[in-house]
């Protein structure tokens, strides 16, 4: 399994762990996410600082994920961005969708 749990309070933080995050594992990811929302989990946080690269399909299950949480008054922060991975939310613009942190520790600061 790519995707780990940590739960802090009521927040859950998902670390993906892989260093290209592409369609082959976009599906699985999604459904790691959409387990936690229908757990009744409103507060959501991934990490991404082992990934080196990010495609659409993957920032798809990020943005479909965001869509599902927000409807029921949650969120869902972004944590630990390498270079590449910055540069495609740049790109995409998706940085204003997202809120992102350098650590997990502001991330969950930013909940309160």
């Amino acid at each position: 399994m790519d995707f780990f749990r940590e739960q802090i309070g009521d927040i859950v933080v998902i670390t993906v762990s892989l260093k290209r995050a592409t369609l082959a594992d976009a599906e699985e990811f999604k459904e790691v996410l959409v387990n936690e929302i229908q757990r009744g989990i409103k507060k959501i946080i991934v990490d991404l600082s082992s990934c080196e690269f990010v495609d659409s399909t993957f920032l798809g299950a990020l943005v479909v994920s965001l869509k599902k949480l927000t409807a029921l008054d949650g969120d869902l922060r972004l944590v630990g961005f390498q270079p590449a991975v910055h540069s495609m939310f740049e790109l995409t613009r998706m940085y204003r969708v997202f809120e992102s942190f350098k650590s997990t520790d502001e991330a969950i600061k930013s909940f309160s």
